[in-house]
């Protein structure tokens, strides 16, 4: 049995104090401080140990938060905790002995407040694989690393990679990871295959680059095309949280903030109903912000957590709306038969590949092979690609595109057209102000005007729509009011759909709105 450390308590305050001082000087085995709150890194207990590629695969250790009830257990397995009581002897003196106690909860919760820990270690969050330091070396001793605050426990255990690969290594590495494991995905182009090695490779790279990480959105033309075989590729590797899709805001806000507190490398929302279209302002805000806050359910706190996670999604035919297209790496899949799952896997690279993936020794192949071609890049100076501009993901994009030309993987962005091709809402208000230009040139016109010209004349029981169903419409899918047209359209002042953009001013009287649109063609 381990031995136990003594602490001796007394009264209330002093057993507070005591605590308090143990707990600071390491008392408890893997006890770390995060945002100012204690934690005990601890195994996860009753976890699958092969999920499927589209089920959760959780890390087998989690960063718990020491509550009163859990510094209880914590104190019974790793001290002794005790107080010396007197009781009488036979001749009628008195002795001291020792008596072991569990100190009550409102004790515990005191020695448990406040957030100034100087003497424990910080833990920055807990990571399923080896990933690259800032200085470029690599973490991959499973356990706490002090150089970055990260608690490495493997989802695949590797033995140590070589900080210098051969060029043996590296053909053998490129010749799995490109020509057998990736070979037989119908990519809709080159830059569907180069997206994806770029997103497999991001969670080693993501501290190195210090850079947020676009949304992913995988997606086919067919079902059975390999969506999910794909986003089990980092889930498998990194640990996932596969969750369904939330189509109202709040649901997705509260979501995030749920998962945010689990200790998964990739999120995956999963076979969204086809022709979704992703337009969230919440989700917009994930990906291009360092660190995420919310209230937790339940509870009238916030809480803070460090945004470091793959977020992807899967379905087919998916499109996006809003700020979303500029935040988005699509990779397409595209089988160009009627019953692609019918295809024959005896010619494949490797056969059956959504069974194959979710053997441990397999992804122990995958992530050997990909971080032999990393520490490969890194050996090489890490050169960046400097002709890529992705707004708030240019340090990532230059990175990774100077990994993958590292490795002589070509067309990396190249389908950056298609993914604004598929952006809902840059389709809607191009036609829309296309349409108006056609009807009503540079004529200044307020909203109501505008709106009024959408009514359909009437020819006996004929109606003709001279927008040609183009007008703009509310998410709901209706024409909108006048006040809400002006909204709309206030909100569009200045930003270039294809070649047309909106301008505004004041009428002659200058006591309304008016809105009309200009062609780029106009001015050439």
């Amino acid at each position: 049995m381990m031995e136990r450390s003594p602490v001796q308590v007394g009264s209330g305050p002093e057993t507070i104090r005591v605590l308090k001082t143990e707990l600071a000087n390491q008392l408890l085995p893997d006890t770390y401080v995060s945002g100012g709150a204690l934690v005990h890194v601890e195994t996860v207990s009753g976890g699958q140990s092969s999920p499927a590629a589209d089920e959760d695969s959780p890390l087998p250790v989690a960063a718990s938060p020491i509550t009163p009830p859990a510094l209880a257990g914590l104190l019974a397995e790793h001290a002794y905790v005790y107080r010396l009581r007197a009781r009488k002897t036979k001749d009628g003196g008195s002795e001291l002995y020792e008596e072991e106690v569990t100190p009550p909860p409102t004790i515990l919760s005191a020695a448990l407040a406040g957030k100034t820990w100087p003497k424990l270690p910080v833990l920055r969050g807990v990571i399923g694989a080896p990933v690259l330091r800032r200085d470029g070396t690599l973490l991959q001793e499973p356990g706490y690393d002090k150089e970055t605050g990260l608690y490495l426990a493997a989802k695949v255990a590797l033995p140590p990679v070589p900080e210098q690969p051969t060029p043996d290594q590296v053909a053998a590495a490129r010749e799995f990871l490109l020509e057998r494991f990736l070979r037989d995905f119908p990519w809709s182009s080159p830059a569907d295959w180069a997206n994806y090695v770029a997103l497999l490779a991001t969670p080693i790279l993501r501290h190195f680059t210090r850079s947020l990480t676009p949304f992913a959105l995988i997606d086919a033309t067919m079902p059975a095309s390999g969506k999910s075989i794909l986003t089990g590729g980092p889930g498998m590797l990194y640990g996932q949280r596969v969750m369904p899709w939330p189509y109202a805001e709040e649901e997705l806000r509260k979501a995030i903030t749920a998962v945010l507190a689990e200790q998964v490398g990739v999120v995956v929302w999963d076979n969204l109903a086809e022709g979704t279209v992703i337009d969230s302002a919440t989700l917009a805000l994930l990906v291009t912000a360092g660190v995420w806050s919310d209230r937790q359910l339940g509870v009238s706190r916030n809480v803070t957590g460090v945004n470091d996670r793959l977020w992807m999604a899967t379905g087919n035919n998916l499109q996006v709306g809003g700020d979303m297209a500029s935040r988005t790496i699509r990779v397409h899949l595209d089988p160009n038969m009627p019953r692609p799952e019918q295809r024959d896997q005896t010619a494949f690279g490797i056969p059956h590949l959504d069974q194959w993936i979710t053997v441990p020794a397999n992804q122990h192949t995958v992530l050997w092979h990909l971080l032999i071609l990393v520490l490969d890049w890194t050996q090489a100076g890490a050169p960046r690609a400097s002709g890529f501009a992705m707004r708030q993901f240019t340090p990532w994009a230059q990175h990774l595109g100077g990994f993958l030309a590292h490795h002589g993987i070509e067309g990396f962005l190249a389908n950056a057209a298609d993914v604004r091709g598929i952006d809902e809402d840059e389709t809607r208000w191009r036609a829309f102000l296309s349409c108006w230009h056609t009807l009503h040139a540079t004529a200044p016109m307020t909203a109501a005007e505008l709106r009024r010209s959408a009514e359909p004349d009437r020819i006996g029981e004929q109606e003709h729509d001279h927008w040609d169903g183009q007008f703009i419409t509310t998410h709901t899918g209706r024409l909108p009011n006048p006040l809400s047209l002006g909204r709309l359209l206030a909100g569009q002042v200045g930003r270039w759909r294809g070649d047309y953009v909106i301008r505004s001013g004041k009428n002659d009287r200058g006591d309304r709105n008016v809105f009309w649109v200009e062609c780029h063609a106009d001015h050439t």
